[in-house]
């Protein structure tokens, strides 16, 4: 067998019968060496030539040299958790540099198989976030990028709730995130303390402040807040407990009633309104023979600590028109419907009916 350069004979490789591999080896080319080039086997049978083959030889140049840089540098990704993603870390330079992955001091790429130019991390089951490092480096230095993986979670419970302000019928919580993440809104819980019911929800609060209205005068509750983000609602925070402000009763006291003692002596009975709206500091009792006059222009009488009063110095066969009301700090309640007592010699039951409530 023999090479053949532009159909001149080159080198021998193996004169006689066996075929033979043959292979072609010019070491410190020169531009002479350029030109077309054929493999021709011959034996005793003839001769047979292969498909020619064109060498072209370049003036050697000097090659440039570039440090590394990232053309496609890994990107921040947000996935569910137990999900999985590919993170992508392209790299050039010249020489190609070697690329590899990194979890803080842990090499994720081997050492003997570390890819030229791109390395693609592949990350299933993912339960944590963390940031994940990608290493370029040639013999012209070394860089790095960082990859931020978040694993989206529901989110933490809110601080406990502090109350700010309140009214007889609001109170105003402010709170504490608790979460380093954004949420997308809140949640206000709250019932009576002393009920077994559910609590009633006040849905997409966006800030961290909020008065709760439509609550009953002095009466405790309880509070709560949840956070809520793209994934779901986390857990509650601690509960607090909270009282509204007293306010004026809504009711007059009930069951206004009353016996004569004697001819000129009565005791009035009541029972506490059914909405006090706060702690009953008293009550007034106010009498007349006459019920045209203005309450204002009635006797009255103060009572605190107790639900009577004895009325004293009555004129016998006289009726009398008898009202109470009950008061707190804030303020006066309304009148009861008018008792009528009539002032007998020998005492007994008064005879009792109601008319239109008046006011003070």
């Amino acid at each position: 067998m023999l090479l053949l350069s532009n159909l001149i004979c080159i080198h021998i490789i193996h004169p006689g019968g066996t075929p033979i591999r043959g292979a072609l080896q010019i070491e410190h080319s020169e531009e002479p060496d350029q030109g077309k080039y054929e493999c021709v086997a011959t034996n005793n049978d003839g001769t047979r030539y292969s498909a020619p083959a064109n060498l072209y030889v370049r003036e050697l140049r000097e090659v440039r040299r570039v440090p590394p840089r990232f053309s496609i540098p890994p990107t921040d990704n947000e996935i569910m958790p137990g999900g999985s993603v590919n993170i992508t870390c392209v790299a050039v330079g010249s020489p190609m540099p070697y690329v590899k992955w990194m979890l803080g001091a842990e090499d994720l790429t081997p050492e003997d198989d570390m890819p030229i130019g791109r390395n693609v991390l592949e990350l299933t089951d993912v339960r944590q976030s963390a940031n994940y490092t990608c290493v370029a480096m040639s013999t012209l230095g070394v860089i790095e990028a960082v990859a931020q993986i978040t694993v989206k979670a529901l989110p933490k419970a809110p601080g406990t709730p502090v109350v700010t302000e309140r009214t007889a019928t609001s109170i105003t919580l402010t709170w504490d995130s608790g979460n380093p993440e954004p949420v997308s809104y809140y949640i206000i819980q709250h019932k009576s303390k002393y009920l077994d019911d559910l609590y009633k929800e006040i849905d997409g609060v966006a800030t961290t402040r909020y008065s709760v209205g439509g609550l009953s005068p002095y009466s405790d509750y309880e509070f709560r807040v949840v956070a809520v983000n793209n994934i779901g609602r986390g857990p509650p925070s601690e509960i607090i407990e909270a009282k509204t402000a007293e306010q004026a009763p809504s009711t007059a006291p009930r069951q206004v009633r009353g016996h004569m003692m004697s001819a000129t002596t009565a005791v009035i009975q009541w029972d506490e309104p059914e909405e006090p709206n706060g702690q009953i500091m008293g009550y007034r009792v106010y009498y007349t023979m006459d019920s045209s006059q203005h309450v204002n222009l009635w006797e009255k009488q103060i009572v605190r600590g107790s639900n009577f009063v004895t009325i004293q110095g009555l004129i016998p066969n006289k009726t009398y028109y008898i009202k109470v009301l009950a008061y707190t700090s804030v303020g006066d309640g309304p009148l009861s419907p008018e008792l009528q007592i009539i002032a007998k010699t020998g005492g007994g039951f008064a005879f009792i009916f109601f008319s239109k409530c008046g006011s003070v």
